[in-house]
């Protein structure tokens, strides 16, 4: 099958987005076929959907897609849009840390100059904490390494009979976010 034209690439984006957004309202995926049909004696509107599901066989006078197929065409294109829209998501996210890294790199121009210059102790906190946001901007720290250990540093060692407040004791010890029942 050749590539498709531009206006067809767009055609199928569009159907794309509208099983998404049929999925979204609550459309099960056969329905969601049908209505994006492209042979208008299955389609639920009677009006055939441009670069529909089974545009191909309509084209060719055959027969309509049976329900599996547009079901597995539904999960397709709504599989594929989305993950088009994560795609487009983290690249805007990208873009933003970049831009913040470099609105970072201003401030802590100023900032180092003056404390380096100076000896400005507010200024070199200053510097301190641009160096911390872009470190945490960018995932320069390492999480903090957390090991626990039983009596004398050995082991910890579980009974057979925990109980789920011994156990939820022993993740408090090993995560303090965690809240406890009844703590």
């Amino acid at each position: 099958m050749p590539r498709p034209t531009r206006a067809q690439r767009a055609a199928i984006a569009r159907r794309r987005a509208d099983a998404v957004e049929l999925r979204l309202a609550g459309a099960d995926p056969l329905t969601v076929g049908r209505k994006l049909a492209a042979d208008p004696t299955i389609n639920s509107d009677r009006i055939a959907y441009p670069l529909g599901y089974g545009h191909e066989l309509h084209l060719k006078g055959r027969p309509a897609p049976d329900d599996e197929t547009l079901i597995r065409s539904v999960n397709r294109d709504v599989t594929q849009a989305l993950e088009h829209r994560i795609a487009g998501s983290q690249a805007a996210v990208e873009e933003l840390r970049a831009l913040e890294d470099a609105r970072l790199d201003r401030m802590f121009l100023v900032a180092y100059r003056k404390a380096v210059k100076d000896g400005d102790l507010p200024a070199i906190d200053r510097a301190l904490r641009i160096m911390e946001r872009r470190a945490r901007l960018l995932g320069l720290d390492q999480p903090a390494k957390t090991e626990v250990t039983g009596q004398d540093g050995g082991p910890i060692e579980l009974a057979a009979d925990a109980t789920g407040h011994e156990l939820a004791a022993l993740i408090a010890l090993t995560d303090p976010a965690v809240v406890r029942d009844g703590a």
